[in-house]
């Protein structure tokens, strides 16, 4: 059996951790600083848990995640 391979998209922007649950950065930080309030770029720092609906479409693209 040859091996799955993963999609390169998703292990650069995604890492799964070790309860497996997938964690990624927050979006809405790429521009446009400027029209967001303070407050939601501070919310905005670090990353986040993806819900479960969106972990399960995202551990498909990686199987040896």
């Amino acid at each position: 059996m040859p091996k799955m391979k993963t999609k390169s998209s998703a292990k650069k922007r995604f890492k799964i951790t070790g309860t497996g649950k997938v964690r990624a950065t927050q979006a809405g930080k790429q521009h446009g600083m400027i029209k967001r309030s303070n407050k939601t770029l501070r919310n905005q720092r670090g990353t986040t848990i993806l819900s479960d609906q969106d972990a399960r479409i995202v551990k498909k693209f990686m199987p040896y995640g």
